[in-house]
C-alpha cells in the first residue's frame, strides 16, 4: 500500500469509535495480508512496469515517453533533461527510472534520433548526464507509431492529463526492438529481429505464404537458431563473438555476442587465462566504432586451438533462452515469434483500415461542406436573409432556400450547417471562384474514390504499405548476426594443460599436489586420468590434488574420451599359474569412478607386458619360457600386428600355456589402423571423422588439405579437427603436389579477362592468385588437364563469331603469382566451359609478353555457362 492510500484513510480512522480493550488485541491473519497486499503488487508489476503490451510492443514508460516527445515535438533536439520532466506528468516514478528506458530506446537507434553522447553498446560506457544529450522523435517513429484519431485515451495516474492505452503502431515494433524485463513470478527476454526481415515476413504472411524468423543483434556475431523454438519458452539460441586469426601469434574479435561487451568478454578471457586454461600472452582493445580485440598467444600455442577454447572456456559463446511474454486482455500470455508477427501485421491492417475510413468519412463531409457553400453562394441564398428580423428567420430562409438542392448531398443539411454558411464573410462570398470550387470538389471525390479503392482491396493496399516502410527506412538495416550452425566443442579437448600430474607407485596415490613424487604428464584441472594396475583393474578418476587408485600401478595418463585410436597391447597371465593370453583393444566409454578388468578376472590374474600406442602401433615382443624337460622351443617372437583389435572386455587369443620367465619388446612397429578418414561439413565448416559432410580421403602424418576460396585465394594446412575454414570455400580437397589448376579471372586494373595454368605452392598463409584489386573476380577453375573454353562476345562485338579456347595449347603452367594471358581483347558477353578433348603435348605453345607479370591461381566455380559482368 503506498503513501497515497495511507493518507486517504488517515481520516476515516480519526471518524471512527475509539476501540476497546478487546479490538486493541485482535489479530488479523497474516496469511490473509500477504495474499491481498502480495497479488495486487504482482498484479502491477506485470502490468504497468516490466512486460511490454502486445499491441503496440512498448512497456508503460516506453509509451509515456514516446507520448511526451510527441507533444514537445517541433522538429528540434530536445534536452534529455526536458523530456524526462515532461514524462513525469504521465509516470508515477522516479526519473532514473524514465532516464534509464530513454537511453536504452535511444540505443535501439529506431524511434528516437539522439545528439551527444548516448553511451556504447560494445564497450558499455554509459551516456552522458541527461542534461547533457538530445533527442526527437525519428522520421519511422512520426510515421509509424502515432495517430491521434485511432489512439485509445485514458486518465494520467493523477487525472490531469491524458495518456495513450496503446499507441497505434502500424508495425510488428516488438520484433524489431526486442524487450527485458523482470516481474514478480515471470520474466520476458524477446529476442531483437531484422528489421527488412520483420517487413519481409508481414508481407509474405499477408500474401498467405510460409515465413520465418530468426533474431538478429546489433552486436553482430554469429548465432546458431537450431533450437530457438520460435522464441517460445524452453528455446535456446547460442550465439558467439566473431574470431578470426591475424596471423600465428594472434587472433582478433572483430563481433561480440549478443548481451555481453568487449569489457566483460575480456574479463573472462583473462579469468580463463590466469586459471591457466587458455594461453594467451596479452589483450589489446582497440575498440572504437567497430570491434577490435587482439589477443596476442604465447609462443608454439595454435591459433585454431585457442580459438575453439575461447568458445569453450570464455564468454565468447554463450546460450540465450528466450521467453516472450507479453500482456494482452489486462494479462500475461506466452507467444511465439511468429504469433507476435500475425498479430501485429493483423492489427497493422486493422489500424490501416481504420485510417482509411476516417478519412473517408472526413473527405465526405468535406465534400458535403464545399458543395453546400457552392450552392448558397451560387445560388444567391445569402441574399433571403436580408429582411430576416429574427435569427430563428434566418436559420429557416436559409433551410427553404437549400431545399431544392437537398437531394444533390450525401447527408441531411443540419442546423450546424447552415450556422456555417451564416459565418461566411461577405469578402469571400464576393471573391467566390466557381471554377476553383468546383476544381476542389472534383478533387474531393478523387481522393474519396482512391480511399475506397484502398478500402476493397485492403491487403494489396497494406503490402504496399509494408512495401513503402522498407524503401524509405530499410536501408542500413541489413542483418548484422551470421546464422550458423555451431559445432560442440569438449573443453576438455581445447583447455590448456595449466598443472602437472605425479604419481606415487608404492603407495598407489596419484594427484597434481605430489610435487616430490614422479612426474607423469601435464594436464589441465578438468581432464580425466586412466590409471590401469598390475593386476589388470583400470578405472577414470578426475584430476585432484591427490587420491588413491591402488597398488601396483603399471600406467597413468590423461584419458581421451571416445579415443579409437590410442590401441592397448596386452599379455596377461590368466589366474596364478595359468596359460598366458595376448589382446588389443581401445579403451573408451567408460564411467568415472567405476572399476573394470583387462583380464578375465580370475583370482590371481596379472599382467605381464603392456604398452600404450597413440595411433595403434604394433610391437613384435620376445617371450622366454622357464626351461623344463621336453620343451623344445624356449624363446619365440610374436608380432601383435598378427592379432585383430578387439573390444577392451574381450578375453583374448593365447599366447602361451607353459611358465614364462619373461616377455619383453623385441621390435617398435607401425601403425595397423591404416590412414585417418577425414570429413569437410559445410554445415560448421569443420573436419570431422564423423562421416558429416564431404569425404575428403584418408589422411596419414604427412597429408595435407587443399583450400581454394571463391575471392581467389588458396593455402594449405593440416588435418587437424580443430582447424577453421573461412566460409567462402569454393574447394577443399586432398593436396596432391603438381596437380594443374586452369583460371580464367576478371582483372579490374587492366578491365580484361586472363586465363592462367599454374600448381599449387604449399603455404599455410592464404595466398591470392588473381589479381588484388577488390573488384578482380574469380570466373572459373577446373582440375582437367586439356580444359576448353568457349568466348562469347558481346557489346559491339556481339555478331563475332563464338572463339573456343585450348587451355593447354594456349599457355604454358606457370607460378601462381604470374598474371597470365589475355584471354580476348574485344567485349565478352558469356564464358562457358565446354567437353575436353585429349590433345598431345606441344611444344610450341603460345606465349604473351605478359606471362610473366605476378598474379595468381583459381578453381571451377561453375562449369555451366555464366553470364559475366563487365
Amino acid at each position: 500500500m503506498d503513501d497515497q492510500d495511507l493518507e486517504l484513510e488517515k481520516p476515516e480512522w480519526k471518524d471512527e469509535p475509539t476501540p476497546g480493550p478487546a479490538a486493541l488485541h485482535s489479530v488479523t491473519a497474516l496469511s490473509g495480508m500477504y495474499q491481498d497486499w502480495f497479488l495486487d503488487y504482482a498484479s502491477y508489476v506485470i502490468l504497468e512496469r516490466a512486460v511490454p503490451h502486445l499491441n503496440d510492443g512498448l512497456k508503460p514508460v516506453q509509451r509515456r515517453i514516446l507520448h511526451s516527445m510527441k507533444r514537445m515535438d517541433d522538429g528540434r533536439y530536445n534536452k534529455v533533461a526536458n523530456i524526462i520532466g515532461h514524462t513525469m506528468q504521465f509516470h508515477p516514478h522516479g526519473d532514473a527510472s524514465i532516464g534509464d528506458a530513454l537511453v536504452q530506446l535511444g540505443q535501439k537507434d529506431l524511434l528516437i534520433d539522439t545528439q551527444g553522447n548516448w553511451g556504447n553498446l560494445l564497450t558499455g560506457d554509459g551516456s552522458a548526464a541527461p542534461r547533457y544529450i538530445e533527442a526527437r522523435l525519428s522520421k519511422f517513429a512520426l510515421e509509424v507509431v502515432f495517430n491521434p484519431k485511432t489512439t485509445e485515451w485514458k486518465l494520467s495516474y493523477d487525472g490531469r492529463n491524458k495518456e495513450p492505452v496503446t499507441l497505434p503502431v502500424k508495425f510488428p515494433l516488438l520484433l524489431a526492438q526486442g524487450g527485458e524485463g523482470i516481474a514478480v513470478g515471470l520474466a520476458s527476454k524477446i529476442l531483437p529481429h531484422n528489421f527488412n526481415e520483420i517487413i519481409d515476413a508481414s508481407i509474405d504472411y499477408l500474401q498467405g505464404k510460409d515465413f520465418v524468423l530468426y533474431p538478429d543483434f546489433p552486436t553482430g556475431g554469429m548465432i546458431d537458431i537450431s533450437k530457438y523454438n520460435d522464441g517460445q519458452r524452453g528455446g535456446v539460441v547460442k550465439v558467439r563473438a566473431k574470431i578470426e586469426k591475424l596471423d600465428k601469434k594472434a587472433l582478433v574479435i572483430t563481433e561480440i555476442p549478443f548481451g555481453k561487451t568487449t569489457s566483460s568478454l575480456i574479463e573472462s578471457i583473462i579469468k580463463s587465462s590466469e586459471k591457466g586454461k587458455i594461453k594467451i600472452r596479452k589483450i589489446d582493445d582497440n575498440t572504437s566504432a567497430n570491434v577490435e580485440i587482439v589477443i596476442h598467444l604465447m609462443p608454439g600455442v595454435s591459433p585454431d586451438k585457442t580459438i575453439d577454447a575461447l568458445y569453450a572456456l570464455t564468454d565468447c559463446e554463450y546460450s540465450i533462452s528466450p521467453n516472450i511474454c507479453v500482456i494482452t486482455g489486462s494479462k500475461p500470455v506466452f507467444l511465439g515469434a511468429g504469433d507476435i508477427l500475425r498479430y501485429s501485421t493483423d492489427n497493422t491492417v486493422k489500424l490501416l483500415k481504420t485510417e482509411l475510413e476516417i478519412r473517408e468519412n472526413e473527405l465526405r463531409e468535406e465534400w458535403h461542406l464545399s458543395s453546400l457553400e457552392k450552392i448558397f453562394i451560387e445560388e444567391k441564398i445569402y441574399r433571403d436573409i436580408e429582411e430576416c428580423e429574427t435569427w430563428e428567420s434566418v436559420i429557416k430562409a436559409i433551410d427553404d432556400g437549400l431545399k431544392p438542392f437537398k437531394k444533390k448531398f450525401i447527408r441531411e443539411v443540419t442546423r450546424e450547417d447552415i450556422i456555417m454558411l451564416t459565418e461566411i464573410k461577405i469578402k469571400r462570398i464576393s471573391k467566390f471562384d466557381a471554377r476553383k470550387a468546383d476544381e476542389h470538389i472534383k478533387g474531393i471525390e478523387a481522393e474519396l474514390e482512391e480511399v475506397k479503392n484502398h478500402l476493397n482491396n485492403i491487403i494489396p493496399f497494406a503490402v504496399n504499405y509494408f512495401r513503402q516502410i522498407k524503401k524509405k527506412f530499410g536501408k542500413g538495416k541489413e542483418r548484422k548476426t551470421e546464422i550458423r550452425s555451431f559445432d560442440t566443442i569438449l573443453a576438455a579437448k581445447v583447455v590448456a594443460n595449466n598443472a602437472k600430474l605425479y604419481i606415487n607407485y608404492k603407495e598407489g596415490f596419484i594427484g597434481t599436489g605430489l610435487k616430490k613424487d614422479e612426474f607423469v604428464c601435464d594436464c589441465s584441472d578438468i581432464d580425466d586420468i586412466i590409471v590401469i594396475r598390475k593386476d589388470g583393474g583400470y578405472l577414470i578418476k578426475k584430476v585432484d590434488d591427490k587420491v588413491f587408485v591402488g597398488n601396483d600401478i603399471i600406467y597413468a595418463q590423461v584419458f581421451l574420451k571416445n579415443d579409437e585410436r590410442t590401441i592397448y597391447n596386452i599379455v596377461y597371465q590368466d589366474g596364478k599359474d595359468g596359460p598366458l593370453y595376448v589382446k588389443r583393444c581401445a579403451i573408451s566409454g567408460l564411467t568415472r569412478d567405476k572399476e573394470y578388468n583387462l583380464t578375465r578376472g580370475t583370482p590371481g590374474s596379472k599382467i605381464i607386458y603392456f604398452s600404450a600406442n597413440p595411433n595403434g602401433e604394433a610391437e613384435v615382443i620376445k617371450v622366454n619360457h622357464k626351461p623344463r624337460a621336453r620343451l623344445k622351443k624356449l624363446i619365440f617372437e610374436f608380432d601383435f600386428g598378427q592379432l585383430a583389435i578387439k573390444g577392451k572386455s574381450s578375453m583374448g587369443n593365447i599366447l602361451t600355456k607353459n611358465a614364462v620367465q619373461k616377455v619383453a619388446l623385441k621390435e617398435k612397429g607401425l601403425s595397423t589402423l591404416g590412414g585417418r578418414k577425414i570429413w569437410f561439413d559445410d554445415a560448421v565448416f569443420r573436419l570431422n571423422v564423423d562421416g558429416r559432410g564431404l569425404f575428403l580421403g584418408e589422411f596419414s602424418a604427412d597429408d595435407k588439405i587443399i583450400v581454394i576460396t571463391k575471392n581467389g585465394y588458396f593455402r594449405v594446412t593440416g588435418f587437424d579437427l580443430s582447424n577453421h575454414f573461412e566460409d567462402n570455400i569454393l574447394i577443399i580437397e586432398k593436396y596432391r603436389a603438381g596437380k594443374v589448376y586452369s583460371v580464367i579471372y576478371w582483372d579490374a586494373e587492366q578491365k580484361f579477362y586472363y586465363v592462367k595454368r599454374f600448381t599449387i605452392e604449399e603455404s599455410e598463409k592464404p595466398l591470392c592468385f588473381i589479381n588484388e584489386d577488390p573488384e578482380s573476380k574469380l570466373i572459373s577453375i577446373t582440375e582437367v588437364e586439356y580444359p576448353r573454353f568457349e568466348i562469347q562476345f558481346g557489346g559491339k562485338n556481339k555478331d563475332r563469331e563464338n572463339e573456343i579456347i585450348e587451355v593447354a595449347e594456349f599457355i604454358n603452367v606457370k607460378s601462381y603469382k604470374a598474371k597470365g594471358k589475355r584471354l580476348t581483347s574485344f567485349m565478352v558477353d558469356n564464358i562457358q566451359e565446354i567437353e575436353p578433348v585429349f590433345i598431345k603435348e606441344s611444344s610450341s605453345e603460345k606465349e604473351d609478353e605478359e606471362d610473366d607479370e605476378p598474379q595468381h591461381q583459381d578453381k571451377k566455380i561453375d562449369p555451366a555457362q555464366m553470364k559475366l559482368e563487365l
